[in-house]
Order: C-alpha cells, then sequence, then structure tokens
C-alpha cells in the first residue's frame, strides 16, 4: 500500500466573531462613525432606489441596501492616500470612502453633515443621473464611480475586472515606498473570475500590499452561490495562493473592523496580500427597487431572516446598550441624513411642467453633448517640451546597429533618465534579453524591482501594469510575447485601459506601453502570428505605432514613453536582425504623433503602409516600374494618423494602394479604407486598392503559411491591378 501524509498549506484561515467584550472595548467614536457612515449610506441608496422608481436613473440602480457594514466596517480607517475599488454594485464602498475622506474618520452624530459632505453626496448623485457636475461628468454613472482625491480609484462594470487594478495600485505604492494599500472589494459572482484569481497569485508572489474583500451576498443576479462552487466559502482561495484569509460576519460592522485592522497590519508591513471574506445580503434584486422573492429566486422568509440582522439596527442597538447613545440621538441621525438627502434631490430634480405630478431631472444639469469624444486621450501637449526630430534630418555620425538592440538601448536610455519606467513581461529578465534579446542587459543594470519576469498571466500582469499607470507613480512598458496573447489579457487591455481615460472624465493619465511582435513566416502557427493594428485601430484610447526601421523606432518608443495615454509599439520579427543604424547621440529625440515618412517619392499611386511591408513595397515598386508614392505610416492610430501627409499624396497620385502583411478578416487596412475614401473621395479615380494575407491566420506548414500571408509578389499583383486600373502599361 502507498503511504500518505496529510498536506498543510501553513496558511492561516480563520472564521472571527466578535465577543461582547469586544463591544464593551471598542472606541465609542469608532462606532459612532460607523452608524453615521451607514446611516448615511442607506439614505443615499433610498433615495437612488425612489429615483430609479420614478424612470430617472438611466441604465441599472444596484443597491447596496443591506451590504453597508462590509464597506464601511473595512473602510472607515483608510487613509485617503490609501486606495479602493469596486464592482459594479460599489455605491457603498464608492462612498464609505468618500465619507472617510471628507469627515477624517471620524463624525459628528449631532452634526452629521456639513457644507463639504452635502457637496459630496451631490456630486455622487449627479454622477449617479449621468450630470454634469458629477465626478466624472456623468459619463461613469452608478456603475463606474471614481473620486482619486479620496481614494476612490473607480468602480468597475466588468465582473471580477477591479481586481488587477487595485493590486496595480498597491503596487505602485509599494514601488513608491510608502505603506500605503488597496483593497479591491467583489461578490461570490466574481470569485471564480480568472482575473480575481490570476490577480492573488500575482499579489502573492509580488508580496503586493493588497486587500481581496469578497462580499458574499449568496446571489449573483438569482444563481445561488451553492451553484456557482462546490465550497462556497470563497475565502478557501487563499489557501491555493499562501494568501491568509479571514470570514467574518458582514452584517456585523466592528467583526469586519477588527478583521481588516488585522489584515492591514500585514499589509503594511510589508508582508503582502490578505483575503477578507464577508457574508453580507442585498436585500433588494440584483437592480431595481424590488426584492429578489419578487422574481423567485428566493423566499420572504429568507428575506425576513437577512433583514432582521440589519447592519444598522445592530450598531445602533449596542450603541444604545453600551450608553453611547439615546434612541432619540439614533433617531436624530437618521433624520440628518434623509434630510441630507432630501436637499440633494431638490437640488437636482425638480417638477415635470409638462407632465402633471411627475419630477424630471433640471434640465441646465445635462453635460453639453459637444464633449462627447473629448477626453478618449490625452491632447498631446506632454510631448511639446521634447525634440521632434526626423532621422533623415539628424546629421553628425550614425553607428550600425540591429533593431533588435536599437529597442533594448531605447529603452535602456529612457529608465536611464526616469526612474518611474518598469519593464515586465515573461521571461523579459533571463535569455539575454528575453526570448528575442530586446531587453537585452536591462535586468543586469536596474535589477528585479524594475525588471520584472512575470507568470504566464496576462491578464493579471496587464491589469497591475494598468492600474500602477493610473497611479502615475510606474510608468509600465509591458511585454506580450506574441500579440495574439491580447485575447487572453482583452478585458484589462480594452475595457479598462483603453476606456478608462474617457470613461471617468478625463480625470486619469494611463501612461502605458505595450510591446509585442509580428511574427509571420516564423513558422509559430495561427495562434502566435497575428498583427495586432487592425484590432486596436477599432478601440477608442488607445495609439499604435510601428516602425520599420531602427533610428524610427528609437523616436518613436520615445514619444510613446512620454505620452499619457496607452500606446501599443508593434515590432516585426523580419526586422530585428536586419542591419540597420542610429544616430551616434543620445537617442533623445522623437518622433510625435502625425508624422508619416514618404519613403519614395511618386505619382501614379499612393502606397499606404508599415513595418516589414515598407520594405516589400519598395522591391515592388522597383519589379514593375510603377512610379508608387511609399507612405510609411509609423502612427496607425485614428487620433495619431498623418492625415496631411495621407491627403497631400492622395490628391497627386488619385489612386491609393494599402499593403499589409496578415489576415483580411482582422486588417488595419479593413479601417483605413473606409476613413480614406471618406475624407478623399473625390480625389480618386478609382476605388482603395488593398493587399493583405488570406481570410485564414497563417498555417505552421512552411507552404501554407507563406499562402497565407502577403509578400512582395503580392504587392507586386496589387500595384498591376492599380496600373490596369488606369489603363498605365
Amino acid at each position: 500500500m502507498p503511504r500518505r501524509r496529510k498536506l498543510d498549506t501553513g496558511v492561516p484561515w480563520v472564521e472571527l466573531t466578535t465577543t461582547a467584550d469586544d463591544w464593551k472595548q471598542a472606541d465609542p467614536q469608532l462606532l459612532a462613525t460607523m452608524l453615521g457612515e451607514m446611516q448615511l449610506i442607506r439614505s443615499f441608496e433610498e433615495s437612488v432606489l425612489d429615483l430609479a422608481g420614478a424612470g430617472l436613473v438611466h441604465g441599472p440602480a444596484h443597491s447596496s441596501i443591506g451590504q453597508e457594514g462590509g464597506a464601511v466596517g473595512s473602510i472607515l480607517t483608510l487613509r485617503s492616500s490609501d486606495g479602493v475599488n469596486g464592482s459594479h454594485r460599489g455605491h457603498h464602498q464608492f462612498l464609505a470612502k468618500a465619507i472617510t475622506h471628507v469627515s477624517g474618520g471620524s463624525l459628528d452624530l449631532g452634526a452629521l453633515v456639513d457644507d463639504d459632505m452635502q457637496a459630496m453626496l451631490q456630486r455622487s448623485l449627479a454622477e449617479i443621473l449621468g450630470l454634469a457636475q458629477g465626478f466624472s461628468g456623468g459619463r461613469g454613472g452608478s456603475m463606474h464611480l471614481q473620486w482619486l482625491e479620496a481614494g476612490a480609484l473607480g468602480t468597475n462594470a466588468i465582473v471580477g475586472g477591479g481586481a488587477p487594478l487595485a493590486a496595480g495600485n498597491a503596487w505602485a505604492q509599494q514601488f513608491a515606498g510608502t505603506d500605503g494599500v488597496a483593497i479591491n472589494y467583489f461578490g461570490d459572482g466574481s470569485s471564480q473570475i480568472g482575473s480575481v484569481l490570476e490577480s492573488m497569485n500575482l499579489a502573492a508572489t509580488w508580496k503586493t500590499p493588497v486587500m481581496f474583500f469578497i462580499e458574499n451576498n449568496l446571489y449573483a443576479v438569482s444563481t445561488h452561490a451553492s451553484e456557482a462552487s462546490a465550497d462556497q466559502r470563497f475565502s478557501i482561495r487563499g489557501q491555493g495562493f499562501s494568501i491568509p484569509a479571514w470570514r467574518v460576519d458582514g452584517m456585523n460592522p466592528l467583526a469586519v473592523h477588527l478583521a481588516t485592522q488585522e489584515a492591514l497590519e500585514r499589509m503594511r508591513a510589508g508582508d503582502g496580500p490578505a483575503i477578507v471574506e464577508a457574508e453580507v445580503y442585498r436585500f433588494f434584486h440584483q437592480n431595481g427597487p424590488f426584492p429578489g422573492s419578487a422574481f423567485g429566486y428566493r423566499t420572504k422568509d429568507e428575506e425576513k431572516e437577512w433583514r432582521g440582522r440589519d447592519p444598522i439596527a445592530l450598531v445602533a442597538a449596542k450603541m444604545q446598550q453600551l450608553g453611547h447613545a439615546t434612541e432619540a440621538e439614533i433617531s436624530a441621525v437618521r433624520d440628518q441624513a434623509k434630510q441630507a438627502m432630501a436637499d440633494v434631490v431638490r437640488a437636482l430634480i425638480e417638477d415635470d411642467p409638462e407632465r402633471e405630478g411627475k419630477r424630471r431631472i433640471v434640465p441646465s444639469l445635462w453635460p453639453d453633448p459637444s464633449v462627447v469624444d473629448t477626453g478618449i486621450r490625452s491632447d498631446g501637449t506632454e510631448l511639446e517640451s521634447l525634440t521632434a526630430q526626423e532621422p533623415a534630418d539628424i546629421s553628425g555620425e550614425w553607428r550600425d546597429v540591429k533593431l533588435v538592440d536599437a529597442i533594448a538601448q531605447t529603452i535602456d536610455r529612457r529608465m536611464e533618465l526616469d526612474d518611474r519606467i518598469v519593464v515586465l513581461g515573461e521571461d523579459v529578465h533571463k535569455l539575454g534579453g528575453g526570448t528575442n534579446g530586446a531587453t537585452k542587459g536591462l535586468a543586469q543594470k536596474y535589477g528585479p524591482e524594475r525588471v520584472i519576469g512575470t507568470p504566464i498571466s496576462e491578464n493579471a500582469f496587464f491589469g497591475f501594469a494598468t492600474g500602477a499607470a493610473l497611479d502615475g507613480r510606474i510608468r509600465p512598458i509591458v511585454e506580450f510575447m506574441y500579440p495574439d496573447f491580447m485575447w487572453v489579457a482583452a478585458d484589462q487591455v480594452f475595457n479598462q485601459a483603453g476606456k478608462a481615460r474617457h470613461m471617468f472624465g478625463d480625470n486619469n493619465a494611463v501612461p502605458l506601453v505595450l510591446r509585442t511582435k509580428v511574427a509571420m513566416g516564423s513558422g509559430y502557427g495561427s495562434q502566435h502570428l497575428m498583427d495586432p493594428a487592425g484590432i486596436f485601430a477599432t478601440q477608442a484610447g488607445w495609439r499604435i505605432v510601428a516602425a520599420s526601421n531602427a533610428a524610427d523606432y528609437v523616436g518613436l518608443m520615445n514619444a510613446a514613453l512620454a505620452l499619457e495615454d496607452p500606446v501599443l509599439v508593434i515590432e516585426h520579427m523580419d526586422l530585428y536582425g536586419k542591419a540597420d543604424r542610429v544616430p551616434s547621440g543620445d537617442l533623445d529625440y522623437i518622433i510625435p504623433p502625425g508624422s508619416a515618412a514618404v519613403r519614395r517619392s511618386g505619382a501614379d499611386v499612393t502606397v499606404l503602409t508599415y513595418l516589414s511591408m515598407v520594405d516589400r513595397a519598395l522591391e515592388a515598386v522597383e519589379q514593375t516600374g510603377v512610379d508608387a508614392e511609399i507612405v510609411d505610416l509609423r502612427w496607425l492610430d485614428r487620433a495619431s494618423i498623418d492625415w496631411d501627409t495621407i491627403g497631400e499624396s492622395i490628391r497627386k497620385t488619385n489612386a491609393v494602394l494599402i499593403v499589409e502583411q496578415g489576415a483580411r478578416g482582422s486588417s488595419y487596412g479593413t479601417w483605413l479604407a473606409d476613413e480614406i475614401q471618406r475624407r478623399f473621395f473625390d480625389w480618386l479615380d478609382q476605388p482603395v486598392e488593398r493587399v493583405t494575407g488570406g481570410e485564414a491566420s497563417p498555417s505552421i506548414s512552411k507552404v501554407l503559411e507563406r499562402a497565407a500571408i502577403a509578400g512582395t509578389e503580392e504587392v507586386v499583383a496589387g500595384l498591376e491591378r492599380v496600373r490596369a486600373a488606369w489603363g498605365g502599361k
């Protein structure tokens, strides 16, 4: 018979409950602040539900009534510099952080709401109603609440999507040498999400001071926790990642507070992350003013039992028992909160003069529709102090270099001058500079704090980088070994990094560079070879650069690292080993957005291309004799593309050929052709012609791979089609 030995993780996992002595020993001011914060949140939420019932909340109203104890118990001792974020049901967490910030963490129950508190409550409700005076100008609404001054990092409508961002904020605080922390709030439904579990693993590995706070309210919409997990004690997740965990009654704010204090002590001491699971209960349905029993997935008896455990009633009763407050004083707290919210509603809502007995939002409070597309990305003024130069105009000596070495040298120069820059990705710290040598020498020079090899976990490490970039104390350069891996991290790449600036009302800069390489022709098959330009060009918020030579790469990467936006830097394996040159100086020049380069002047057709296809296009022109003007786009995104150079060329040639290597379906040229025909239709003598690969992704077979992608032969054919259309010879 085999021998068996019971294994023990050695990781603490405890259930914490309060005793009568805990309540007696609790600071009366702490309990008063708990009561005041919870009552303000409750009254706020009751007002939201009232307005939702009247049809005045556009979109969902995810009430947190019943769950106030978890948020308040865990937040009321945090500093304003500590970060919190939450989920779509995040009003209570946002308000707890905002109230704590405004009050300094101490409320006077006799004067609960001063002018600053009243203003905060009004801005919060205005944001939920989508009004201009909201914290994000009404763009975030109910599910995306942010107030950076208070440390409210932004709630998140993607289930589990906030976990990497909060962890990234905590990583930035750790990197800056503070003892600051961050808390990510999510529910039982998020506890199975990959981004949450990946973030737990990475936070534990890096000893990041982030708390994963699980609000286990038993239901993900109507799906019971027992249907989602074999073990409904979701804090057990900590055992798999070496993260200590506390399990508490979330309807008891003091229990939450005591567990949180123990966790915070560990986190601030540099011992890494923690998990707190609080069992709570939302008194209403997932959305709106009706109980869950109205939809048949909960019983009225269950709801009655949980309502009997109301956290506000519990703290009020304990304060009266201990002689800290009278019934009249408790009632006065409730009255003050209700009056404050009545005043807020009165400032935002009025009787509708056109519908008797109905109300409406005061019309003058809506945002101006003309700002709908402002703040998607920066205005680029951060580049104004830098030296913009075309490499062709740089005089003096040049030196020979391969493009892959120019990449490492450019990043080295920027890291030398800006100690906020951190490089992270799979294997970037080893193998002599990653799998291709693009980070050569950086790990040895800057150490493991600034050149960080990550687990195979794109969703987590890109999300960490995004959270850190939003904080601003780290400027990450993230490497995805292959662009196809963006799909693994698509939420963090597109829903988070790409949308954050606009979604939160242009309150955030997102200084982040994502490097990746196109590997078509290398035999890595359909899951490692794509050109990501076409996908990213459709995603608002992202800038895109693609260099065809080493000198351009220097200027483009320098600009990317100076911008306050997420920038995709696309490289190509075909160019890595190519003999090339860069100026012998300090490599500090930039090539700003809106800077295409004409590689060959011509009169017959405008060829628009990028990366290695610039060389293929030049070869094709030599073979055909077509007098083509070849434009190396360099900046590819909607806001950064050089329409002036493109337009000038089209007005001269009256024909366009877009050349790219990759698959037709995800093609960059699809978007570009549409835009060209809208902008320059009157100057075109024929439809925009395109050269792309086939429909299928490249295969492993060398023959099938070549058949799937475009090369010089396909560009020759494209030029011949253009020539045939205008009868040329």
